[in-house]
């Protein structure tokens, strides 16, 4: 397997677990999300919305990086952009004013690293996987084209 495969497989089970972890299986982590009882139903629906958009986007970017095939750099390439979208999202989304990346009775229970959340953190590490898959990707000559 090659570097930039195996970067963007990893970026791509990060990004399929990772949510489903936070989200609903590490009981500290799922009790500031969806079994967090201070969220309204509503809020409970975006966040079982992102759930389910972020194990799709990683699915399908294990499938881009997995396939075989013609144009292999391609599909990394398409996978890498995939992978990159929900922590592209994430990061996005603490632009929007009274954006928080936790709530504030879990002020005590966030991990901060460098003082950024760990979330953010987790993000731009992922992102940065992905641009060293991609510039990798970029590097590896093309493939020729079929002759008809």
């Amino acid at each position: 397997m090659t570097l930039p495969r195996i970067l963007i497989v990893l970026a791509g089970l990060i990004t399929t677990a990772g949510a489903v972890l936070a989200d609903l299986v590490i009981p500290d982590l799922a009790a500031q999300h969806a079994f967090n009882p201070g969220w309204p139903p509503h809020a409970k629906f975006h966040d079982a919305q992102y759930l389910v958009m972020t194990v799709l986007l990683g699915l399908l970017g294990l499938v881009l990086a997995l396939r075989r095939g013609r144009d292999t750099r391609g599909r990394l390439l398409n996978a890498t952009v995939v992978l990159a979208i929900p922590w592209l999202g994430m990061l996005g989304a603490l632009l929007f004013p009274g954006t928080a990346t936790y709530d504030p009775e879990f002020a005590g229970r966030t991990l901060f690293v460098l003082g950024l959340h760990g979330q953010v953190v987790l993000a731009i590490v992922v992102i940065l996987i992905l641009l060293g898959a991609a510039a990798a990707a970029l590097r590896t000559p093309r493939e020729p084209s079929p002759r008809p």
